[in-house]
């Protein structure tokens, strides 16, 4: 484990928006809800270089800058939850050369970014296939959440080797072992059973999933947790991704209507009963 972040916990001081991205903000928390949860697929970095005659590499370490600004926002403006699809299961198939230069640019991101997610109070933690991972990979990584593990800001979640298929095959791997165990009955195995035993257990699932560059799949990602989560395709390629188009997806996601397949009728019943109770408590309370 290495010993070279050195700020005091004391020190830290979030930072806060200011100015017309303080109003942005603003605005948003008061036209809706926030999204407890918001998982992201990062994709369009190859393409974003190649459009601009770069190589593959350039367009990952914009991406860097694109991660770190969408950090920042969802911190600021109440996030509880952010899971960034960095790394999957699949993408061990690219070139061995574009493989090892995505491993340093992680590990040198690691390295220089977790001061920073600490003074923000951003808590790291990781998911997925973490020991397919290069050593020294996985001592920044390891470093990173126990320099930040008692944090109690945002909590950013990196997929990293990570697949859906491989957190269902955990999981029911699991669940056997228990039930051969004699632990559980097969007649025990529910939902919530299930949900325990994928790397996400304890973490509501995503409210709101952002996918850039216009691509309309879910790959592999989350397979389980984004039974109902809300989808917003963004046609930008993630290194253009910034606060702004996280700002439209959550203004997007206010406007929907979740209604986890029930009818609307059902939705604004609840929703006036609600305002009664709460008003009915205000008046005790008063």
């Amino acid at each position: 484990m290495h010993s070279k972040h050195s700020l005091h916990p004391r020190a830290r001081v979030p930072r806060v928006a200011g100015g017309s991205d303080k109003k942005l903000q603003d605005d948003l928390k008061e036209s809706g809800n926030i999204p407890v949860h918001i998982a992201i697929i990062m994709d369009g970095n190859g393409r974003w270089a190649k459009s601009r005659g770069l190589p593959r590499i350039a367009g990952h370490k914009e991406g860097v800058e694109s991660v770190r600004d969408t950090v920042e926002a969802c911190g600021q403006i109440g996030v509880k939850y952010l899971t960034l699809y960095a790394f999957s299961t699949e993408n061990w198939k690219r070139p061995h050369e574009e493989v090892s230069m995505l491993m340093r640019l992680l590990m040198r991101a690691l390295r220089d970014e977790t001061d920073r997610l600490h003074q923000n109070n951003v808590r790291v933690q990781a998911i997925g296939e973490i020991s397919s991972l290069p050593r020294e990979v996985q001592d920044e990584l390891l470093d990173a959440i126990e320099k930040t593990k008692t944090n109690t800001g945002l909590n950013l979640f990196l997929a990293l080797s990570y697949s859906g298929r491989w957190d269902l095959t955990g999981a029911v791997r699991g669940i056997a072992a228990e039930v051969l165990e004699g632990k559980i009955t097969p007649e025990e195995i529910d939902e919530p059973l299930i949900s325990r035993h994928l790397s996400t257990a304890n973490v509501s699932d995503p409210d709101l999933l952002i996918r850039t560059s216009g691509e309309l799949r879910i790959s592999n990602f989350l397979l389980w947790q984004l039974a109902y989560s809300e989808i917003y395709i963004s046609d930008c390629f993630w290194p253009d991704f910034r606060r702004n188009e996280l700002y439209n997806a959550i203004a997007d996601y206010q406007r929907r209507e979740r209604r986890f397949g029930m009818v609307s009728e059902q939705l604004q019943k609840g929703k006036r009963r609600g305002n009664f109770v709460d008003r009915f408590l205000k008046n005790v309370s008063g």
